[in-house]
């Protein structure tokens, strides 16, 4: 049989239970009779009917929790105990999955720990002793393996763990070797506090993971205890003042605004700044946020009320002898689709307009011209990288911008640099520059900002 070299397995604790689609986030967890259930209170406007589909669960089962409901039924702001189909304290299990095809199907409960990354497939009594020091670190990811149908941010999730392995595998070398454990996570907050109040994460060096608030909230008591750097992949609200192990990847609100400050500053030719008012609380934040940073330019901005937009009365706002610079803050492009047609009404009257994009807004057809900020860059080379893929990986990928298994390899590339004290690492999509916050964590620091 001919030797072929590994790629790093990961020692895999997963809990038996199945989970939700990505929408339903961190309802808090209690227990009744041994049974998880969630606590859900009620909103408005919202049946059982609606419930039982929101949560994948049948009305009965949800009437035999809350047996109040017989008599009295549903009452808007009341706390309702909802099955999440797991029994407390399921036993975790060791898994394996091999890498050349890593896939949900392939995932095999087992106690065998396979291969070292590097090793060689040789006879036994030609097998070296392998004295490099283990370094080990952990990926906490919501896999949603256990789920017969899982959403599309969980096979995100799987490209994202597929990256990281490349990655691992090419920072292996003679001098060290680097070890993966990987947990599924799922949205419990419980999960994440077995596994720091038990022994499983001793040896860990390193932390690349973990998705929600409660889960990161839970996990960054361990991480400062062990003095055990965590890398949060999507988290861009935290505090890193506070916290001084934690490393964010996503940029704040404060770091986009300053960038797009810089870049009004340095056109040749003036901007008016017009920002699409909404209602929504966390695209009021992101406009405020701006309105500061314009400010502190000397730069002026125009609120404009999206009724009006929508209303083909917005010529007021407008200026006709500058660039109307357009800020819809969000990342959902369905909110920027609705008020499209009418910016265009508004360029084919003669005013020029730009519009503040995403990147996420990349692969849309908008007959606009568009500026954004983003911490990921254009593309580079990557034959290379998509080599190696196609050597280990059948699948393809799902994800299109960023692409998420890209965003794996580069943030374990950065999590492993940083434990060896560097503090940049340019990547396939992104350059990360971590700067630290007052003495706290560290913000990836490397902001782009492109215009087409």
């Amino acid at each position: 049989m001919k030797n072929k070299a590994f790629i790093v397995f990961a020692l895999c604790s997963l809990f038996c239970v199945q989970t939700k689609a990505q929408e339903l986030l961190n309802y808090p967890l209690d227990t009744i009779n041994g049974e998880e259930v969630y606590k859900y209170e009620v909103e408005r406007s919202v049946g059982l009917y609606r419930i039982g589909v929101n949560f994948n669960v049948a009305q009965s089962e949800i009437v035999r929790l809350n047996p109040q409901l017989r008599e009295r039924g549903l009452h808007y702001g009341e706390i309702l105990y909802l099955p999440t189909g797991r029994k407390v304290g399921a036993k975790s299990e060791e898994i394996i999955m091999p890498v050349a095809r890593i896939s949900w199907d392939s995932i095999i409960p087992t106690d065998t720990i396979i291969a070292e990354p590097d090793t060689i497939i040789a006879e036994p009594d030609t097998i070296e002793p392998d004295l490099r020091p283990v370094v080990e670190l952990a990926l906490m990811l919501p896999f949603e393996s256990q789920q017969s149908k899982r959403s599309g941010n969980a096979e995100r999730m799987m490209e994202f763990y597929q990256g990281a392995l490349l990655a691992l595998y090419g920072q292996q070398n003679d001098s060290i070797k680097y070890r993966l454990r990987v947990y599924d996570t799922e949205r419990s907050e419980r999960r994440v506090s077995a596994l720091c109040d038990s022994t499983e994460l001793d040896s860990v060096r390193g932390v690349l993971g973990l998705v929600y608030p409660i889960q990161i909230e839970r996990m960054i008591s361990w991480s400062e205890a062990h003095g055990v750097p965590m890398l949060l992949p999507f988290s861009d609200d935290m505090n890193l003042s506070h916290h001084p192990t934690l490393l964010q990847f996503n940029s704040t609100d404060q770091q986009e605004a300053d960038s797009l400050c810089r870049w009004i500053s340095a056109q040749d030719s003036a901007v008016h700044c017009i920002a699409v008012e909404t209602k929504e609380a966390e695209i009021a934040a992101s406009i405020r946020t701006l309105r500061k940073a314009l400010q502190a330019q000397d730069i002026e901005m125009t609120a404009l009320p999206l009724q009006d937009l929508l209303l083909d009365s917005a010529a007021y706002a407008m200026d006709s002898l500058k660039e109307n610079l357009i800020i819809l803050h969000s990342d959902r492009y369905q909110h920027a689709r609705i008020v499209l047609p009418h910016l265009v009404a508004l360029q084919q009257a003669g005013f020029r307009i730009r519009l503040v994009s995403q990147y996420s807004w990349q692969k849309e057809n908008i007959a606009l011209p568009q500026v954004y900020t983003s911490m990921f860059r254009e593309e580079g080379d990557r034959e290379a990288y998509e080599t190696l893929w196609r050597t280990y990986f059948t699948d393809e990928h799902v994800s299109q911008a960023p692409r998420y298994d890209i965003l794996g390899y580069d943030l374990m590339n950065a999590l492993i640099d940083r434990l060896n004290g560097k503090n940049e690492t340019t990547g396939l999509q992104s350059t990360i520059r971590w700067e630290q916050v007052n003495e706290g964590g560290y913000q990836n620091a490397c902001m782009h900002v492109v215009t087409y």
